[in-house]
C-alpha cells in the first residue's frame, strides 16, 4: 500500500517512517498510528484494568493486532496478510485522515459503509452536529 505524498510527508515527520498499524474493533478498517501517537495509545490501554473484561478484551484486540512497519523509500507498506483479510483489503482503498492516525478501507466496505451511515443515521447525525459545532444544518 502506497500512501498519498501529504500523509507521507506528515508520517516521515512525525515518526521517520515507523507507525503500527492495527485494527478497528468498531469497523472492519485498519487504523494507522505514527509509532509516537502510537506509543500514547499503547500506554492508555496498558494503563487499563486487567480486571475488566472490556478493558482486558480492547488490550488483547488493539495490542495484539498491532504491527510495526517501516514506510519504503517509495512510501509504501506491506500490510501483513492478517490484517488485510481483516479490513477485506483488495487492490482498492480508501485512506481518512483522523486527527493522530489514518483509517485504511476497502474501497468496497467504506462504500457500503457510507451509504449505510447517510440512510440510517442522517437525522441523528445532523443533530448531534448541531448540538457540536452550534450550527445549523
Amino acid at each position: 500500500m502506497a500512501l498519498p505524498t501529504r500523509s507521507r510527508e506528515t508520517v516521515m515527520v512525525a515518526s521517520a517512517g515507523n507507525v503500527v498499524v492495527t485494527i478497528d474493533m468498531r469497523e472492519h478498517c485498519l487504523l494507522l498510528y505514527p509509532l509516537p501517537e502510537w506509543e500514547i495509545v499503547q500506554r492508555k490501554l496498558e494503563s487499563l484494568s486487567n480486571i475488566n473484561p472490556q478493558a482486558r478484551l480492547l488490550q488483547r484486540l488493539l495490542i495484539g493486532h498491532a504491527t510495526d512497519l517501516e514506510l519504503d523509500g517509495s512510501g509504501r507498506l506491506l500490510l501483513p496478510a492478517m490484517l488485510r483479510d481483516y479490513a477485506k483489503l483488495q487492490k482498492k482503498l480508501v485512506l481518512l485522515g483522523q486527527g493522530n492516525k489514518i483509517e485504511i478501507w476497502s474501497d468496497e466496505l467504506w462504500r457500503a459503509q457510507m451509504e449505510s451511515w447517510l440512510d440510517n443515521g442522517k437525522d441523528e447525525l445532523l443533530a448531534d452536529v448541531s448540538d457540536i459545532t452550534g450550527l445549523s444544518v
